[in-house]
C-alpha cells in the first residue's frame, strides 16, 4: 500500500476565540481546589501540564481501544493500529514532512539525538571528522555526540554565545570546514529561552556540506514547524513539552538518510525476516521502532497536536509573547534581581538570580513552593553553559498558554517579598570575623544517633504539614554557623546536590573513636538538612554512626518523598561520606 502523503503547506489554525479563561479551565490540575490558592504553575520548559482533551484520549484508548499493533488479525488490534498510525500522520502534519515515514516515534528528544549519534553518527564519523554544537545546548545534546566522537576518533566543536546568550553567528561560519560532518542546535535555549536562526544555522551547515539537527524541544509548543521550509535534516521534539504525555517523542529525518542508517534497536516489528544466519530489516518507518511502542502516549500526542492547532500558533504566540513582557517588567523591577539571558528574541523563560543580598537559586525555588508557586532551579540540565556564565545555576520560570498575567504577579510579589526580607535579614546579622567560637565543631546532642533521630521526630511530628516542615529546615539552615573559608576546598566538595556543599570531618580529638564534622551550604534548605545531619552524628562513636538506621529515620519522618531528587543525592552523598570516615575508624 503507498505511503499516505501529507499537505505540503503548515497547517496554521486560524485561532479560536475561546476566551482565554475557558482555555485554563481545560487543565485539572490547575484549578482551585477549596481553600487553596490557585496553583502557579511556572516550569513548562519542563514538562507542560495536560489539558482534558489528553487526558480523556489516553483514557478512552486504555478503556475501548486497547491492543497490540500491526500484526494480529482481530479489530481491536486493527483499530489500535490505525488510532497509531494516524498519530504518525498527525506529527507529520504538525512538522510538514513529505510523508508520515519521516517520522520516527521515540521516547522524547533524548532518545531521538541518541538514535542519530548512535547511527548516522557511528556509521559515518571518521578521526579528524567535526561535529559543531553550541554553548546553549542541553545535555541532551551533548552527550550523545561525546559518546559518538569517542567511538570514531570526531572531535566536538562549540559555537559560543555573547553576554545576552545570542549565538555568535560570526564565529560558528568560521567553525564550519570541509571536516564538519554536522551541526546540532537547539531551536529555542532551555535554559536562558534564546530562539535561534536555525533556517541560517542550516543552511550555513549545508553550504559547507554538512548535515544539521535541530533539538526542537522548547520550540514545538511555541510557534508552527516546518521541516521542509527549514531544510532541516533531523528534527526531534518531545511530547510532554506539547501538552502531551510523557514517555513519547518524535524524530524526523529525511527519507534518503533514514534510509541509509542502521537500525538502532533489534526485536520486534523493525524486522522484515529473521533467521539465525541473517535478518532483512523493515522499511520505514518500523526499522526504528522496535518492540511494542508507547501506543497510548501516540495517542495523547495526537490529541495535544489536535488542541493546540484548534487554538492557534498566532494565538499562543502573541498570549506568552505579553506575558514575557509582561514578567521582565516586573521582574526588572525587584532590588537586588538579575535577569539571565537577555537575548534579543525569546522565548517565554525567564532565568534569573537573587543577588543583594546572594540567595541561592535551590532556597529561591523552595521557598516559593512554600507559597504555591512552581518554578525550576539549577543548572538546568546546561552545565557547560552555566561555566561559561560563571553562575552554578539560576532560578528560572517557564511560560505556556494556560498562565495569565496574574501569575506572572504573584511570581513577581513574591520574590520582591523573599528579597525584601533577605535584606533584611543581612542587615541584622553579625559582621564578625571567624573565631575559635564558629570553627568548633559541634559535638554530640544525645547519648546516641537513634536518640537524636528521636528527639527530632518528636519536633518534626508537632508540625502538621510539609510545607511547615520545609520552613522548620530553612530556619535551622539560617541557625547554622558559618563554615569557615578555609575549609571550603575541592577536596571538602560534596558532589550529588544542584548546591555548592563543603563538608569537613574529623576523629574528636581525645576521643579516638568519634566522629564529628562541619558543613555548609549556599543553599539555606541544604543547611538545614546539614543541621539534623550534625544533631544525628557529630560527636557520636563510629559504630554507632555505622549502626544507625539513616534512611529508615528518614522514611519514619517522610523526607525522602519530599525532597526532590538532586537534594536527596546530596543528602546520601553527605551521609556517605561521614559512614566511609566512620568506617576507617572502625577499621
Amino acid at each position: 500500500m503507498a505511503e499516505p502523503t501529507v499537505q505540503k503547506t503548515h497547517p496554521e489554525a486560524a485561532g479560536s476565540d475561546v476566551p482565554h479563561d475557558a482555555i485554563r479551565g481545560e487543565f485539572p490540575i490547575l484549578q482551585r481546589r477549596p481553600g487553596e490558592s490557585p496553583l502557579v504553575f511556572l516550569d513548562s520548559a519542563a514538562s507542560t501540564q495536560q489539558p482534558t482533551a489528553v487526558i480523556e484520549a489516553v483514557a478512552d484508548y486504555h478503556r475501548q481501544s486497547h491492543a497490540n499493533i500491526h500484526r494480529a488479525v482481530y479489530r481491536l488490534s486493527q483499530t489500535a493500529t490505525r488510532l497509531y498510525e494516524d498519530a504518525r500522520i498527525a506529527v507529520a502534519r504538525l512538522l510538514n514532512a513529505a510523508e508520515p515515514a519521516e517520522c520516527l516515534f521515540t521516547r522524547g528528544t533524548t532518545e531521538s539525538i541518541n538514535l542519530v549519534a548512535a547511527t548516522w553518527g557511528r556509521a559515518n564519523l571518521r578521526p579528524g571528522d567535526e561535529i559543531i554544537l553550541s554553548a546553549l545546548e542541553h545535555h541532551s545534546n551533548i552527550v550523545p555526540w561525546q559518546m559518538a566522537a569517542q567511538a570514531t576518533g570526531a572531535r566536538i566543536r562549540v559555537i559560543p554565545i555573547n553576554a545576552a546568550g545570542e549565538l555568535l553567528l560570526d564565529d560558528y561560519h568560521r567553525l564550519l570546514s570541509p571536516r564538519t560532518r554536522l551541526v546540532a542546535v537547539n531551536h529555542v535555549s532551555n535554559a536562558l529561552g534564546t530562539i535561534n536562526p536555525v533556517r541560517e544555522i542550516i543552511d550555513a551547515a549545508h553550504a559547507a556540506g554538512a548535515l544539521a539537527l535541530i533539538d526542537g524541544a522548547q520550540w514545538i509548543a511555541h510557534g508552527p514547524t516546518d521541516v521542509q521550509a527549514l531544510d532541516a535534516d533531523f528534527y526531534a521534539f518531545s511530547g510532554h513539552k506539547l501538552y502531551g504525555p510523557t514517555g513519547i517523542g518524535v524524530l524526523y529525518g529525511k527519507r534518503r538518510l533514514l534510509e541509509a542508517m542502521p537500525p538502532y534497536q533489534g526485536g520486534g516489528d523493525m524486522i522484515e525476516r529473521v533467521t539465525f544466519e541473517q535478518t532483512t530489516y523493515a522499511a520505514l518507518p518500523n526499522r526504528f521502532e522496535a518492540g511494542t511502542p508507547n501506543i497510548s502516549g501516540a495517542v495523547g500526542l495526537a490529541a495535544a497536536i489536535r488542541w493546540v492547532q484548534q487554538i492557534g500558533f498566532a494565538r499562543i504566540a502573541a498570549h506568552e509573547q505579553d506575558l514575557l513582557d509582561h514578567a521582565t517588567e516586573r521582574l526588572r523591577q525587584i532590588p537586588g534581581l538579575r535577569l539571565v539571558g537577555t537575548a534579543q528574541r525569546k522565548s517565554g523563560v525567564l532565568s534569573f538570580l537573587l543577588t543583594d543580598p546572594p540567595m541561592a537559586p535551590l532556597d529561591i525555588g523552595t521557598r516559593l513552593d512554600l507559597r504555591g508557586i512552581c518554578i525550576r532551579t539549577g543548572h538546568h540540565c546546561c552545565q557547560p553553559l552555566m561555566q561559561r556564565l560563571g553562575i552554578g545555576g539560576t532560578a528560572r520560570a517557564s511560560l505556556a498558554i494556560y498562565n495569565d498575567r496574574q501569575d506572572v504577579d504573584r511570581l513577581a510579589e513574591a520574590l520582591a517579598d523573599m528579597a525584601a526580607q533577605a535584606r533584611r535579614g543581612a542587615s541584622t546579622a553579625s559582621t564578625g570575623t571567624d573565631d575559635t567560637a564558629a570553627t568548633a565543631f559541634p559535638t554530640a546532642s544525645a547519648e546516641s544517633p537513634q536518640a537524636a533521630a528521636d528527639d527530632l521526630a518528636e519536633e518534626l511530628a508537632l508540625l502538621p504539614d510539609w510545607p511547615m516542615r520545609h520552613q522548620y529546615l530553612i530556619d535551622l539552615g539560617e541557625q547554622l554557623p558559618t563554615m569557615p573559608e578555609a575549609l571550603k576546598t575541592a577536596a571538602n566538595t560534596v558532589h550529588g546536590c544542584q548546591s555548592t556543599v563543603h563538608l569537613a570531618a574529623r576523629r574528636q580529638p581525645g576521643a579516638e573513636e568519634r566522629i564529628e564534622f562541619l558543613a555548609d551550604s549556599d543553599a539555606n534548605i541544604v543547611r538545614g538538612l546539614i543541621a539534623l545531619l550534625q544533631r544525628i552524628y557529630s560527636g557520636q562513636r563510629a559504630d554507632a554512626i555505622l549502626a544507625f538506621d539513616i534512611d529508615g529515620f528518614f522514611a519514619r519522618i517522610e523526607l525522602a518523598g519530599n525532597l526532590s531528587l538532586s537534594r536527596r543525592n546530596g543528602l546520601a552523598a553527605m551521609v556517605q561520606r561521614l559512614r566511609q570516615l566512620a568506617a576507617s575508624v572502625v577499621e
